[in-house]
């Protein structure tokens, strides 16, 4: 069992898990997900058997940490809001599924093994914002020195509500997945291209009661050996 530690309501709480899933082509509008899987084709990514999939990866992979580490230039965020069982209620994150891109090309499961996953170290009760879902924001932005350029924004009426995303989770699981954080999939990036970064940052908004998830880090490349 990993455990990861959050802020509810502005007291700690630790959450165990044993399992950690990472969706993909999640988009409600069928048009959009096929945009989405085009501008990835379109950088060598090979087409999903399935939409939505699922990838699983190691629990020990999930961080709040403000800094990670990559083999290689080629690795890059991606924006995701992140579901969390917790005492029989799910709680709501935002993370960023950072991938190897290069790996990616030939083997996706791989590629998200090979970077951590950074979330919010704060998260909100589901309950308390599932009534307005569709209104909340997503945003990332990409830089050098902090967040200088946006690289994804739009609604979360874009993406597969969270019941949805659980529901096709369960219905791909061939254990029980109650213990297991789901990172939500993404939108697509602005522009079609990945810009891999020395900063990435993740915004979650909640236009209605005028507060922010948010998370941000610090990318280091291991290329201190010949």
């Amino acid at each position: 069992m990993a455990l990861v530690s959050v802020m509810l309501d502005a007291e700690p709480r630790e959450i165990g898990f044993s399992k950690l899933i990472m969706a993909g082509y999640t988009g409600r509008n069928q048009v959009e997900t096929q945009a989405h899987i085009d501008e990835l084709k379109a950088h060598g990514i090979p087409a999903p058997e399935r939409v939505p999939t699922f990838y699983a990866c190691a629990p020990m992979l999930l961080t709040t940490a403000e800094e990670m580490f990559v083999l290689g230039q080629d690795s890059s965020g991606e924006a995701e809001f992140v579901l969390l069982p917790s005492d029989g209620e799910l709680l709501v994150g935002v993370g960023s599924d950072h991938t190897d891109r290069a790996l990616e090309a030939t083997d996706i499961p791989r590629a998200k093994q090979v970077c951590a996953k950074v979330m919010s170290k704060e998260v909100w009760r589901l309950a308390d914002i599932v009534d307005h879902w569709d209104a909340l924001q997503l945003r990332a932005w990409v830089g050098d020195d902090g967040a200088e350029t946006l690289y994804q924004e739009g609604p979360l009426a874009r993406l597969l509500p969270p019941d949805a995303i659980m529901a096709a989770v369960q219905a791909n699981a061939t254990q029980p997945i109650a213990d297991a954080i789901v990172f939500s999939g993404t939108l697509p990036v602005i522009g079609g291209q990945f810009l891999p970064a020395p900063f990435f940052q993740v915004e979650l908004a909640d236009p209605i009661r005028g507060r922010s998830l948010r998370c941000a880090y610090r990318v280091q490349v291991m290329d201190y050996l010949r």
